[in-house]
């Protein structure tokens, strides 16, 4: 049986960690005992991804194409179910799975938050595991004791008690003033205290933005 260090030592030279993790929960796939939850790790991922053939090809979608490369090839060697936030209909619950890992967390915006990467939480997959693993006690919330700056970070208001008004942030994002969020990443994300101590590279904010604004 793998444990969660031996794990981790196959995810860290791929720029990943595990984000959370679920057991116990109807909502895993048949078969499934542990589900982990893969998500980028600061500025050491972006330096990965872009010296990988995938980015460098030119060609649609590099990242997921990325990460099915590399998560398919550490889920055969831990005899693992790799599984996608992409490319399936209807699509895997990873909102859902995240809040059932008690080490993710719903902010005060509506998105998840993560102790160790804040609004920059984001995930590239999931290992779907047959057996039990011994888990990490559920983390706190972030947000606990927060001023939460980023209730009033959006330059347009675009998140509201109603939801997220998505056509107010891409009109936004058509101005001169929406190019800062277009280079560096949505203001509201980059506001959150625990995003600016991630480090995530501007330019990973930027090809996101590119592919959420083409």
């Amino acid at each position: 049986m793998a444990a969660l260090e031996q794990i981790e030592t196959l995810l860290r030279p791929e720029a990943l960690f595990i984000a959370g993790a679920v057991q116990d929960s109807d909502k895993l796939p048949d078969g499934v005992e542990t589900l982990l939850l893969l998500a980028p790790d600061g500025p050491g991922f972006w330096a990965h991804f872009t010296a990988s053939a995938e980015y460098a090809d030119g060609t649609s979608d590099p990242l997921d194409r990325w990460s099915r490369r590399v998560i398919d090839k550490i889920a055969m060697e831990l005899n693992a179910r790799a599984l996608y936030p992409f490319g399936t209909s209807p699509p895997h619950p990873f909102y859902s799975w995240a809040l059932a890992s008690g080490q993710c967390f719903a902010s005060p915006v509506g998105w998840l938050i993560h102790p160790r990467a804040g609004l920059w939480l984001s995930f590239r997959g999931a290992l779907g595991l047959r057996e039990k693993l011994d888990l990490p006690s559920p983390a706190a919330s972030p947000c606990e004791g927060c001023p939460r700056p980023c209730v009033t970070a959006c330059p347009v208001s675009a998140l509201t008690d109603k939801g997220y008004d998505l056509q107010a942030c891409h009109a936004f994002l058509d101005t001169g003033p929406g190019e800062r969020c277009m280079s560096q990443g949505c203001a509201v994300r980059a506001a959150c205290p625990v995003s600016q101590t991630h480090g995530r590279a501007a330019a990973q904010s930027a090809f996101h933005m590119r592919h959420f604004h083409p």
